[in-house]
């Protein structure tokens, strides 16, 4: 989580949250936050953060004017964020909290000697051809138990037991009949693959954790110290606090924009959800329902462009594209979702005749952006450099750099030199569990390539789906689902980018749909019942049923498991077909379906709606996001139908 400067108050609004109960449902539910909170006087406080702050040092110089072999790049990488993994993470509950453990330092002590070690001996093995010695399988041992700790520590079970199982695998393989046997490999073949080259550990998820997705949170940590999160909560009460049920509107607004600096849900929800649920109670919104608007907003945040969250940048580096066509692609299903929670939250607000806020209560706009509207430039610094094709790393070292100057400019703004520093530890802190996930997912990704077992289970899915496109992509949207229960964000994306993505490729899905595909269901796990951590970080917070939230946040957000199915048969939503022509008719079409799905879940378009129109309205949605000209004349009349049949009655 990157930690915010401030939550955001406004004016004379009464929204706080009791700053205890925030910290414990950051405590619950977001991994990257159960970690020491050494106090100031801590000896072992200042050493964590003299390593963060050098860590984030050295990625700005690597991306400044630094040049160093890639497996040497992310060795150095990894192993600095392995030692601020052992000596912020504790081993168990138990474990104490006030210092690291003799274990921590074991584990430390291990972490740097095999990331020294490779960065040394790398040169000679690959000078020698690639013959490994005993010392060699040695350290690579300790580093895949190093990760595999690490792991366990910060982003919980599930993905290092996978990575085992993977493991046992590529060794046990040969015993396996059928399709899903192969030769197997020795444990000194597969120790090589792990440590001794870019397929493993120090594979293309670590490269990018490295360059990429280590900047942009650095990013986030400037524009979270200089206050970008009341600026965003400002404009978004400026924006929509008036109108009907305006607080929860502010919340779509304001998750949405804070998506854009949080690479984390639960983070987003703990945030801006401080701010927007106590709002959204005090005009009348029952608890479940305001922790289930902010759950799904929050979520929305990581397919937001131009900064989306840290899988959005591995599927560039799989697909082999700028990432500017990534952020190209995932416009108009981000607008689609976002539309879709604004209509469900406008028509319960007009259904339940909810008011917006008074104007006296609502902070000027012109006021706003004449005190902050500055910090908003280094967004802007971004977008043109990504939009002009520039690297992510260029353009974001080049918005750190906006971020500090532009800072300046106001005293209310302006960045101390504690501050500063703040800023380049909170961005380390807020990169660990990203960092650590990719390297735990390199076992899975190399053990992949070696047996080719994606290749294996992509055909085993068509043939258990007879090749039918639909049920394929059901069984993968579930498999997504699922992974996404225990995992992180990016590590989902990345197993399903393995696994999945390739399978419905081969069926003749375009490449980039079919990963944005895997990436939606990955995010969407978040607000989807029975683990939604993002819904329940909501629930806990609104002070309402967690179970209760997340279906409501499932219905709510019911456009997010729609969206994908439109853009895998309508690649024209992600401008993969056709012209841009194509691509912004097929986007209305679906804006309209979109609104009609909003008014099913509803029940609600102009007044209440009957069964019959209910289930009309599902049609129509449905036949609007399908795409063809029949389907969508046949949309249009049911909407047009059900539209004047509810005017009549409340003309009545």
């Amino acid at each position: 989580m990157i930690p915010m400067k401030e939550h955001g108050g406004s004016g004379g609004l009464a929204t706080a949250v009791d700053q205890k109960v925030i910290d414990e449902v950051v405590e619950k539910y977001d991994v990257e936050s159960q970690y020491r909170k050494y106090t100031k006087s801590s000896r072992w406080g200042t050493v964590t953060s003299v390593v963060a702050i050098a860590m984030s040092l050295y990625q700005l110089w690597l991306a400044s004017f630094g040049v160093l072999p890639a497996i040497k790049m992310r060795a150095i990488h990894l192993t600095l964020i392995l030692v601020l993994t052992f000596l912020l993470f504790p081993a168990s509950r138990h474990s104490r909290r006030d210092r690291p453990t003799v274990l921590d330092f074991i584990f430390t002590a291990g972490s740097i000697a095999a990331g020294v070690y490779i960065v040394w001996r790398y040169d000679a093995f690959a000078y020698s051809g690639g013959f490994a010695n005993s010392t060699d399988y040695a350290f690579a041992v300790l580093a895949a138990l190093m990760v595999l700790e690490a792991g366990r520590r910060c982003i919980g079970k599930v993905l290092p037991i996978l990575a085992m199982l993977f493991l046992g695998y590529a060794y046990f393989g040969y015993l396996i009949p059928g399709s899903f046997g192969h030769q197997g490999y020795t444990v000194n073949r597969i120790l090589e693959m792990l440590y001794l080259s870019t397929d493993g550990i120090f594979g293309v998820a670590i490269g990018v954790s490295a360059t990429y997705i280590f900047l942009f949170i650095l990013f986030g940590a400037f524009l979270g110290e200089t206050g970008m999160a009341k600026l965003i909560n400002e404009i978004s009460l400026a924006m929509a606090g008036r109108s009907p049920g305006g607080p929860a509107k502010v919340a779509v607004f304001a998750s949405g924009l804070m998506g854009t600096i949080s690479g984390s849900a639960v983070a987003n929800v703990a945030t801006t959800g401080a701010f927007t649920i106590p709002l959204m109670k005090s005009v009348g919104y029952k608890p479940y329902f305001a922790g289930a608007v902010e759950a799904v907003a929050s979520t929305g945040g990581q397919i937001m462009p131009p900064v989306m969250g840290a899988a959005a940048f591995i599927m560039a580096e799989i697909l082999n594209v700028p990432y500017k066509v990534i952020m190209l692609a995932a416009v108009i299903p981000a607008v689609l979702y976002y539309l879709a929670c604004y209509v469900g939250v406008h028509l319960e607000a007009v259904k339940t005749g909810l008011k917006g806020l008074p104007a006296d209560q609502l902070p000027n706009t012109r006021n706003v952006l004449k005190e902050r509207g500055h910090l908003l430039i280094p967004l802007g610094v971004i977008i043109y450099f990504l939009v002009k094709g520039y690297t992510p790393t260029f353009s974001a070292f080049y918005a750190i750099v906006a971020a500090v100057l532009v800072s300046s400019l106001r005293k209310s703004t302006r960045l101390s030199w504690r501050e500063f520093l703040a800023a380049l530890e909170g961005g380390a802190k807020g990169a660990i569990t990203v960092a650590i996930a990719c390297a735990v997912v390199g076992f899975i990704v190399g053990v992949s390539s070696m047996t080719s077992l994606g290749i294996k289970l992509g055909d085993n899915i068509i043939g258990l789906a007879g090749g039918n496109l639909m049920l394929t992509l059901v069984l993968a949207a579930i498999t997504c689902i699922i992974l996404g229960m225990g995992m992180p964000t990016t590590a989902v994306y990345i197993v399903a980018a393995t696994m999945a993505a390739p399978t419905l490729v081969k069926l003749g899905l375009n490449p980039i749909a079919a990963h944005l595909f895997a990436f939606y269901f990955g995010n969407i796990s978040n607000i989807t019942p029975p683990v939604a951590l993002a819904a329940f970080a909501g629930a806990g917070i609104a002070g309402a049923s967690p179970d209760k939230v997340g279906w409501t946040a499932v219905r709510l957000g019911i456009a997010a498991f729609i969206v994908p199915f439109m853009f895998v048969y309508s690649p024209e939503l992600v401008f993969q077909a056709g012209n841009a022509g194509a691509s912004i008719l097929a986007g209305l079409t679906a804006i309209i379906g979109v609104v009609a799905l909003g008014a099913a879940g509803a029940r609600y378009l102009l007044t209440h709606a009957t069964v019959a129109e209910t289930v009309l309205l599902y049609g129509v949605a449905l036949g609007l996001i399908k795409p063809g000209l029949l389907t969508d004349v046949l949309g249009l009349a049911g909407l047009a139908l059900v539209y004047f049949l509810q005017k009549k009655r409340v003309k009545k």
